[in-house]
C-alpha cells in the first residue's frame, strides 16, 4: 500500500512541476484584472470542479478577495441573479466542455462580466470564450485507469492558491487582515488578542535569590509555570526553570550544596503586556519556552506571565 501511495504522491508532484512549467504572462493578467475588479470574484465549476471551486473561494474570501461559489445548476433557477455587472466569473472545467458550465456564457458575455477559466484544454469551448485562460493541463492523473479526476483537481486547486496568494502579496495582507477574517478561531484570537488579555497575574512563584532548596521546590510546585520568579514584581534578577533544576541536580545532588544564584538564568524573556499573543508565541517557540514573563525588559519588572496554548 505504502508504494501505491508514493506512486500517487509522485504523479500528482510531477503533474504539478508539468502546470508550473507551463505559467506565463496569462497568470499576471488574470492578478492584475482582479485586482482592478469593482465586483467580487465569483467561482462556478460542478463535480469534482465544483468542490475545489468552493475550496479556491473560500480561500479567497479569508484573504482579502471578496468571492462566494455559484453552483451552475442552481445558477438556472434563480441564482444568476447574485452577479452583479462589476463581477468576474471564475469558471473550471478540465475538459472545458462541461455543458452545464457552458451554458452560463451566453448570460455572462450579456451581462458584461469578464471571464476566467481554469481548464486542461486551452482550445476548449470554455478556454476560447473567456477573456483570460490559465492552463491546468496534467500529463496524466493518479488514478490507475486515468480516469477519476486526481492529479488534475489538485492542479486546479494548486493554481486557485497561487491566485490567492498572489493577491494577498499585491494587497500587502497582513496578520492584522487576516484576524479580522477570522475572529471566532483559535488563530484569530491570537492575532488580535494582546497578552495583557489572557496573561496569569495571581499568585507568580517569586523567591528570594537566597532562599533555601526546599522553599525553591514549594514554590516552583505551588506556581504550576515550570519555573520560579527570582526577585520581586518591581526588579526580577532571573528565573529557575524546572529544566534548570533538573540538570543542577545532575551536577551537584547534594541540595545542600545547591544556590539559586548559580542555577538561575539571569536573563529571562519578557514581553511587554501590549504585545500581540501571536507575536509573542512566534518568540517563545523561537526560543522554546512554554512560559515568558510578562513586564518591561528594560526595567526588569514582572507583572504575568504568559504560557503557551493559552487559549
Amino acid at each position: 500500500m505504502n508504494k501505491i501511495a508514493r506512486r500517487v504522491f509522485n504523479t500528482e508532484i510531477e503533474s504539478l512541476q508539468y502546470v508550473a512549467s507551463q505559467l506565463d504572462s496569462a497568470f499576471d493578467s488574470v492578478i492584475q484584472a482582479i485586482l482592478n475588479a469593482k465586483g467580487k470574484l465569483i467561482v462556478t465549476g460542478i463535480g469534482k470542479s465544483g468542490l475545489i471551486g468552493q475550496k479556491i473561494s473560500a480561500t479567497l474570501s479569508s484573504t482579502g478577495t471578496s468571492s462566494f461559489f455559484l453552483h451552475p445548476g442552481e445558477a438556472f433557477h434563480g441564482d444568476l441573479g447574485m452577479i452583479g455587472k462589476d463581477d468576474m466569473v471564475l469558471l473550471i472545467s478540465y475538459s472545458g466542455e462541461t455543458d452545464e458550465i457552458l451554458k452560463l456564457i451566453p448570460f455572462l458575455k450579456w451581462n458584461g462580466n469578464l471571464l476566467i477559466s481554469l481548464t486542461g484544454n486551452p482550445n476548449s469551448t470554455l478556454a476560447c470564450n473567456s477573456h483570460h485562460h490559465l492552463s491546468i493541463a496534467i500529463k496524466q492523473e493518479a488514478c490507475p485507469l486515468k480516469l477519476a479526476p486526481t492529479s488534475s483537481t489538485t492542479a486546479a486547486l494548486v493554481m486557485g492558491d497561487a491566485i490567492a496568494v498572489a493577491l494577498m502579496e499585491s494587497r500587502n495582507f497582513q496578520e492584522a487582515d487576516f484576524a479580522r477574517f477570522h475572529p471566532g478561531g483559535s488563530l484569530g484570537h491570537k492575532l488580535l488578542i494582546r497578552v495583557k488579555d489572557v496573561m496569569r497575574t495571581d499568585s507568580l512563584p517569586f523567591i528570594s535569590v537566597d532562599a533555601p532548596f526546599t522553599e525553591l521546590v514549594l514554590r516552583m510546585s505551588e506556581g504550576r509555570i515550570g519555573m520560579v520568579i527570582v526577585g520581586g514584581p518591581q526588579k526580577v534578577e532571573g528565573v529557575v526553570t524546572d529544566g534548570d533544576l533538573r540538570r543542577a541536580l545532575v551536577k551537584v545532588p547534594d541540595t545542600t550544596k545547591l544556590h539559586i544564584s548559580e542555577m538561575m538564568s539571569t536573563n529571562p524573556v519578557i514581553v511587554d503586556a501590549d504585545e500581540f499573543v501571536n507575536n509573542a508565541e512566534h518568540l517563545m517557540l523561537e526560543k522554546k519556552i512554554a512560559t515568558v514573563l510578562v513586564g518591561s525588559a528594560v526595567q526588569r519588572t514582572v507583572g504575568g506571565v504568559y504560557q503557551l496554548y493559552n487559549i
